[in-house]
């Protein structure tokens, strides 16, 4: 085990009409606020009603910025700090998935910085201090509801770019389980991906002796992967629902990768699929993931072995550790195939002579990735295997 400093402050607030309440939690950090939103969903569902009669009753005056994208751009987080520099806001509430959650955290890091909010994303300059945001999420995905991270697109270069600052998380999210119910068949699909890469992500290491790290990852994949079926079946069942949100918040709240070191080159590697083609993320991760497991197992046999035997509960003979390896990888994109999501570049028409410039880009600032390091070269092969 390595040693790590944990702190995750985020107040969770869990549970059936949670939302109701929401300008009293506002009310104990501002009466002055942004509220950041994407298109129609929330008004449709009647979520927006409450939200604005919950600020109004607490006294809550509120600005509006709506019109978030998936794939979060920098054009409209560049037009929130400004909002909010002019009117004098002080707190950002944000309400819906991912999209709008990183979108929040880039307006309330902005808010507090004399340069340009690309800087961060950049690396030119470090967050050190923003806004208070709050999130009601509505998508259970990205874990951005408790992360310390953002992500965000740059339309004009199209680089998408994420960052992680401990003053980005949020001080209070609310999640009710609920808001899923009426999320069409791909946002559930890309959600249960997007969380299941996240753990990805922490799992596979090649640090050794991180058991307790172990076995939450594994713990938290086998709930995800019980219950995702369930809500296809019944996009109403509050329990399956329940369990999916609590452990796409674990999947990305920092806890499950605490002792070991963690990955990340599939993700920065979707990251500049998606960048070109506008594919949702939890759609360009089922696509990279088995791809990316496809090209370095051998790095590391003995932690796909054990992910197939305790995630996927695949028995074994004991001489033959790349069978079972190589099993558990079709598994995993058998399941994500099940879920309706595209596993091959081909699905999304990708092109093979975008591999050397999503290459390029995802490897813009190094090579990438810890548990094999990526260089271009790497990533181009990636796509190759994803291009089936």
């Amino acid at each position: 085990m390595n040693n790590f400093d944990y702190c995750s402050p985020t107040r969770i607030i869990f549970g059936k009409d949670e939302q109701k309440k929401v300008g009293e939690y506002v009310k104990q950090y501002s009466s002055n606020i942004l509220l950041h939103y994407g298109g129609g969903s929330i008004k449709k569902s009647g979520l927006y009603d409450e939200v604005v009669e919950s600020l109004k009753k607490a006294g809550v005056k509120y600005t509006e910025l709506g019109g978030v994208q998936p794939n979060p751009k920098l054009s409209l987080a560049r037009e929130g700090i400004k909002l909010v520099k002019e009117k004098g806001i002080d707190f950002v509430l944000a309400v819906g998935g991912g999209s709008v959650i990183d979108s929040s955290k880039a307006i309330a890091a902005g808010a507090k910085y004399s340069g340009d909010v690309w800087d961060f994303y950049l690396g030119k300059a470090k967050v050190q201090e923003a806004l208070p945001v709050a999130t009601i999420l509505t998508i259970p995905a990205a874990g951005s509801e408790s992360s310390p991270n953002s992500v965000l697109t740059d339309e004009e270069t199209v680089m998408k770019i994420g960052i992680n600052f401990p003053a980005l998380r949020a001080k209070f999210s609310i999640l009710n389980p609920e808001f899923c119910f009426s999320l069409p068949p791909e946002q559930r699909a890309n959600g249960i991906c997007d969380m299941m890469a996240h753990i990805f992500e922490r799992y596979f290491t090649n640090t050794p002796d991180s058991q307790v790290a172990d076995k939450l990852c594994e713990g938290v994949l086998k709930a995800i992967i019980n219950n995702a079926h369930k809500v296809f079946e019944n996009p109403k069942n509050y329990d399956a629902w329940a369990n999916i949100m609590w452990a796409g918040t674990l999947a990305h709240n920092g806890l499950l990768g605490m002792s070991r070191q963690e990955d990340w080159g599939s993700h920065k590697t979707e990251h500049s699929l998606s960048a070109v083609y506008g594919i949702a993320h939890g759609a360009g991760l089922a696509i990279i993931f088995p791809a990316w497991m496809r090209y370095v197992y051998k790095t590391n046999i003995g932690m796909f072995v054990q992910f197939a035997v305790e995630v996927w509960g695949i028995d074994y003979p004991l001489r033959d550790q790349e069978a079972v390896a190589l099993k558990a990888i079709d598994k995993t994109e058998a399941f994500f195939k099940s879920l309706g999501l595209p596993t091959s570049l081909k699905e999304i028409n990708a092109k093979e002579s975008d591999f050397e410039m999503m290459a390029e880009k995802a490897t813009a600032f190094g090579d990438i990735g810890a548990f094999k390091k990526l260089a271009k070269k790497d990533i181009i092969e990636i796509f190759k295997l994803a291009y089936k």
